[in-house]
């Protein structure tokens, strides 16, 4: 767990939002597949999600260091 915060600590903002992105499009895909029933795995729905929640986490980090150093 410790691994993946630190990966994405170590990315910049464009290749977070780029990532965002792409999670956002999955997840979209995942409830369209379980929506038809097409969905094999139902655990991956919730690794998207939370994938997007610390994606979001460390953009929002992000921001506010460059709002603290900034000021």
């Amino acid at each position: 767990m410790a691994k993946a915060s630190t990966e994405l600590k170590d990315k910049t903002p464009d290749q977070l939002r780029d990532q965002l992105v792409a999670l956002k499009k999955e997840a979209f895909n995942l409830r369209f597949q379980q929506a038809t029933g097409q969905l094999e795995n139902t655990a991956r729905m919730r690794i998207v999600r939370r994938d997007v929640a610390r994606v979001m986490t460390a953009l929002n980090q992000k921001a506010a260091a460059a709002a603290t150093t900034a000021e």
